[in-house]
């Protein structure tokens, strides 16, 4: 029998030509790099600097990884060219991200990051950041031990900020998360005090979000007298193809940016074309909003992640008593992508859906609501018709009736370029008298007894002439009641 003294030698011995041991416990804490890990850096650099110079620049600097998110490309090519990064400009955003975000934390004394949590089934979780619509990345995302989500009792959705440890080194390392300093902005402890979203107790919506901001803008001063949204609404945008929808969803979303700060609005754009993200995050300013995609060369498993990451932190934001606004194109899309996900051996309906492919996406849906002690949820979704597909039919008529108010696009209004192309008979809101004063809401029915014998071409062509003869809903209303 070989003698334990012997057996303890010969571990050290191997663990040395391993390179582990001291060097991975030094590593581990923070140790001076070795020059292999900057390829793009002279070796005689990094002997010119002492590891007491390197020790007192870790000290003085702190590093912070959200603001080098939000830099462009052309932005971040420049950082590299200025910190020596060799091929700065011919490299993929997520290479050179990776650089520098290494280079940084190695000469920082803390590093720190932020980002929404995703936690995985097996337990552990990932910061994920909206500025890769919460897409899983290496060169970028920090890594959750299990231990660390069970100490502070995270869930999915929250906004996690702490301490970040850099990888060990290896390409396909992670950045790892080594303490949590805050969520949603404050002390880990005080998240136990909110109720989840689960027990929250929802009411019907008694605030109106007002859209009207132009004269000219009769669109969103439309919606306002015919659909009126509130907060907690769950709403349907049932449009035909070409018949405006994503104009206004973006008069929408532009009208909650500027007349609702108090809002946190997210846009998720599911199985969307890549132009349309484009062009929704130019037509839609703002910093309190939050653009999420998914383009149609994506698998669903895709779509289903971005949605379950952007409802999980709507969720949240509601727990803390906050207002969130989620515009969804398009709730049918999202199911399509649940039904392609479903098993194979699910029993198939009408149109080629799972049975239960909807159970999901109706759960989404159905996190709208208005909450009794504050906080609300508003999903304003759109809804596919007319597109020649029995399985676009079938989700419609499985999501006709959940939503407590509806606005109606209509084909025969978009051939013949009447815009907005809304259906007034069609369209409406569930206790809208929550949402108008007596006054209004007595005008308002007055107007729609006029407009309700009038076939919609007509009906919507009248509506918009005499708006443009009122500066605002207010005037309109009260023209109507004198004539």
């Amino acid at each position: 029998m070989v003698p334990p003294q012997t057996k303890k030698t010969r571990r050290r011995r191997r663990n040395r030509r391993r390179g582990g041991g001291g060097a991975q416990t030094m590593k581990a804490i923070g140790a001076f790099p070795p020059p292999s890990q900057f390829p793009h850096m002279p070796d005689q650099a990094w002997a010119e600097e002492s590891v007491s110079s390197f020790a007192s620049k870790r000290k003085k600097a702190e590093f912070h990884l959200s603001p080098l998110l939000e830099l462009s490309l052309p932005d971040l090519q420049e950082l590299g060219e200025e910190d020596g990064v060799e091929g700065a400009f011919g490299m993929p955003r997520g290479m050179l991200l990776r650089h520098l975000v290494r280079q940084r934390m190695y000469i920082s004394g803390v590093s720190f990051t932020k980002g929404s949590l995703e936690i995985m089934p097996e337990g552990h979780g990932f910061l994920r950041h909206s500025t890769n619509d919460y897409t899983a990345n290496a060169d970028t995302d920090a890594l959750l031990h299990k231990s660390l989500v069970e100490r502070h009792n995270l869930v999915s959705g929250q906004e996690v900020s702490g301490v970040m440890a850099p990888p060990d080194g290896s390409d396909n390392s992670l950045f790892l998360l080594h303490e949590v300093l805050t969520v949603f902005g404050e002390d880990p402890e005080k998240q136990y005090a909110n109720a989840p979203f689960s027990d929250l107790i929802p009411l019907y919506p008694d605030e109106r979000l007002s859209l009207e901001s132009k004269q000219d803008l009769v669109e969103t001063r439309i919606i306002d007298l015919i659909s009126p949204i509130g907060k907690g609404q769950r709403g349907l945008i049932v449009s035909p193809p070409r018949a405006g929808k994503t104009v206004l969803l973006q008069l929408i979303a532009k009208a909650i940016v500027e007349k609702h700060p108090e809002c946190h609005l997210i846009i998720l754009l599911v199985d969307e074309r890549p132009e349309e993200v484009t062009d929704f995050s130019r037509t839609v300013p703002g910093k309190n909003r939050e653009i999420v995609a998914s383009t149609f060369d994506e698998p669903p498993s895709r779509h289903i992640q971005v949605a379950e990451m952007v409802i999980q932190r709507a969720k949240r934001m509601v727990e803390q008593g906050r207002d969130v606004v989620v515009l969804l194109d398009s709730i049918t899309r999202l199911a399509r992508a649940y039904n392609n996900e479903a098993p194979s051996n699910s029993k198939i309906m009408t149109g080629g859906l799972v049975a239960d492919a909807l159970q999901k996406p109706k759960r989404f849906f159905g996190a709208a609501r208005n909450m009794e002690d504050g906080g609300s949820l508003t999903i304003l979704a759109t809804a596919l018709i007319d597109t020649n597909s029995k399985m676009d039919e079938v989700i419609f008529e499985e999501f006709k009736g959940t939503g407590n108010m509806e606005l109606v696009l209509d084909r025969q209004l978009a051939e013949r370029r009447v815009w907005p192309a809304i259906d007034i008979n069609r369209s409406g809101t569930r206790k809208e008298d929550l949402l108008f004063s007596p006054d209004e809401l007595q005008r308002v029915w007055l107007l729609r007894k006029v407009l309700n014998d009038m076939n919609p071409v007509e009906a919507m062509e009248l509506l918009v002439d005499r708006m443009h003869k009122s500066k605002d809903n207010k005037e309109f209303l009260l023209n109507l009641s004198v004539s």
